[in-house]
C-alpha cells in the first residue's frame, strides 16, 4: 500500500509535446514581434537572409546542445557540460552565467510586456503603477511555481498555442495582402557602398537576430522534470529551431510585403502590418498575440532558472544545500524566491540593455558547451543515447568560430557587466569551498571527541 501511495503522489515527468511547447515558448518572445523594423531598417529585404544565416548559426549550436543532452540526463545543460568537461570551478562559472541569463531574460520580457502596454494603455506610463505590475507580474510567477509542474504545463500549453495561432492566423491572412513592390529595394544603397559598409549593415542586423533565437538553450536545464530526457530533448531542440526559422522567414516576409519601407516606422510592426492589411481587429489580434507571446516567455524564464540553482545545490553541491530546498509540489521555493528578487532588481533597466546582457551570457554558456562537445567526441567519454552529432568536428568548430563572432558586437558596458559577475561567482565559490572545508574539519573534530 505504501509504496502504491507513493508511486500516485510522484509528480508527472514533462511529456515530449509540452517540452516542444517549453521550447517554442522559450524562443518565441518579445523580439518576434517588436525587432523586425530593426533588422529591415539594416537590411531591407535581405533581412529575411540575414535571418535564415543566424537561424543556421544558432542551429549548429543547437545540434551542440542536443548531443550534450544525449549524454546526460540531469538538470543544468550548460554548466553541467562544462562540469563534466572541464572541472568544478568551470562549470559552477557556468551555472551562475547561465541562472543570470535567465533572470535577465524574465526581467527583459517583463519589460517589454509592459512596454507594449505603454503603447495603448496610457497608465501605465505611472511609474507606481509600472513597478506595481513589475512587481505583481513576478510575484504571480513564482506564485505558479511554487505549485510545481501540473500548473506549469497547463499555463506553458495554453500561452504556446496561443502564440502559434496569432502568428499563423497572421501570416495566412497576411500573405494576401502582400504588394509586390514592397520587396524594393534588396538592400540598402548604404550597404552597397562598399564591403565595409556591407559587413557593417549585416552585423549590426545579425546581432538583433541572434537574440531571437537565445532561448533554446534553456530547453535542458529542467532535464531531470522531464520524460526520457536524452531522447526527447534532442528531438525538441531540432524540432523546435525548425519550426522557428519557418515562422520568423515568414512572418518578415509577411510583414515587409504588407508595410515595406514603412516598417522602420512603427515600434510595433508585426501589429501594424496587420492593421494596415485587414483593419483594427487584426492590430487587436496581433497585440493580444503579443501580450501572450511575451507572457509565456517571462513564464518559461521563471520556471527554468530556479531550477538552475536548485541543481548546482542538490545534485553536485556547488551551493549550500537549503538554496536546493523543494515544497511538498516538488519545486524548488528558495531557489525561486532567489530568483525573483534579483529579477526585481534587473527589471529596472531598460529593454535594450538587458538584451545585450542576454546575448553575453549566451555567448559566455555556448563557447564551453562547444568545447565540451570537441573533448568529448575527442575522449569518447560519456556515450550518446538517442541522437549523435554527425561529421565529428565540423559542426562544433564551425559554431565555435561564429559563436567567437559575437565578441565584436558587445559594448565596453555589457563586458563590463559579465566581468562583474565571472568575479563575484569566482570569489563566491571560494568562499564555498572555505565553508566546506571547515564543516568537514568539524565533523572530523566531533566524529574523534565521540571515539573519545
Amino acid at each position: 500500500m505504501k509504496i502504491i501511495s507513493k508511486i500516485q503522489t510522484s509528480p508527472k515527468k514533462l511529456s515530449f509535446i509540452s517540452i516542444y511547447f517549453l521550447g517554442i515558448n522559450g524562443v518565441i518572445g518579445s523580439g518576434a514581434f517588436l525587432l523586425p523594423q530593426v533588422i529591415y531598417k539594416d537590411m531591407d529585404l535581405a533581412s529575411v537572409l540575414v535571418l535564415l544565416c543566424a537561424a543556421i548559426t544558432v542551429s549548429m549550436v543547437a545540434l551542440c546542445y542536443a548531443d550534450l543532452s544525449s549524454r546526460f540526463t540531469g538538470s543544468g545543460a550548460a554548466w553541467l557540460y562544462s562540469y563534466n568537461a572541464f572541472g568544478r570551478f568551470w562549470g559552477y562559472e557556468l551555472g551562475i552565467f547561465t541562472w543570470f541569463l535567465g533572470c535577465c531574460t524574465l526581467s527583459a520580457e517583463v519589460v517589454a510586456l509592459l512596454t507594449t502596454l505603454k503603447s495603448f494603455l496610457p497608465i501605465f506610463n505611472n511609474h507606481w503603477v509600472y513597478y506595481a505590475s513589475v512587481f505583481g507580474l513576478i510575484l504571480l510567477f513564482s506564485i505558479i511555481n511554487f505549485f510545481g509542474r501540473t500548473i506549469v504545463k497547463l499555463v506553458d500549453n495554453l500561452s504556446s498555442a496561443a502564440k502559434m495561432i496569432t502568428i499563423i492566423v497572421f501570416i495566412a491572412v497576411g500573405a494576401f495582402c502582400i504588394h509586390l513592390t514592397n520587396f524594393s529595394p534588396v538592400i540598402p544603397h548604404a550597404a552597397m557602398t562598399g564591403a565595409m559598409p556591407l559587413a557593417k549593415h549585416f552585423g549590426a542586423a545579425f546581432s538583433v537576430v541572434f537574440y531571437m533565437f537565445t532561448g533554446f538553450s534553456f530547453i535542458p536545464i529542467a532535464a531531470k522534470q522531464m520524460n526520457n530526457p536524452e531522447k526527447n530533448i534532442p528531438r525538441v531542440l531540432i524540432s523546435v529551431m525548425i519550426s522557428v526559422t519557418i515562422l520568423y522567414s515568414l512572418m518578415m516576409l509577411v510583414a515587409i510585403g504588407i508595410l515595406g519601407t514603412n516598417m522602420v516606422k512603427y515600434s510595433t510592426p508585426i501589429a501594424n502590418a496587420f492593421y494596415n492589411g485587414v483593419g483594427r481587429w487584426g492590430y487587436i489580434l496581433v497585440i493580444a498575440g503579443m501580450l501572450i507571446s511575451i507572457f509565456g516567455v517571462a513564464f518559461t524564464a521563471s520556471f527554468n532558472t530556479p531550477s538552475l540553482i536548485a541543481s548546482l545545490a542538490s545534485e553536485h553541491a556547488m551551493l549550500p544545500k537549503w538554496v536546493g530546498k523543494k515544497n511538498s509540489h516538488d519545486a524548488p521555493w528558495v531557489a525561486i524566491i532567489f530568483t525573483a528578487i534579483i529579477s526585481l532588481l534587473l527589471v529596472t533597466q531598460s529593454y535594450l540593455f538587458l538584451v545585450s546582457c542576454i546575448v553575453l551570457a549566451s555567448f559566455v554558456q555556448y563557447v564551453p558547451s562547444i568545447l565540451a562537445v570537441i573533448k568529448f567526441k575527442h575522449t569518447e567519454e560519456f556515450p550518446n543515447h538517442g541522437f549523435k552529432l554527425p561529421g565529428k568536428y565540423i559542426i562544433p568548430a564551425l559554431a565555435l568560430l561564429i559563436s567567437c563572432y559575437m565578441v565584436t558586437n558587445f559594448t565596453i558596458k555589457t563586458i563590463a557587466v559579465g566581468v562583474v559577475v565571472a568575479v563575484l561567482a569566482a570569489v563566491s565559490y571560494f568562499f564555498i569551498k572555505e565553508d566546506e572545508k571547515h564543516e568537514a574539519r568539524h565533523h572530523a573534530e566531533l566524529e574523534k571527541l565521540k571515539q573519545k
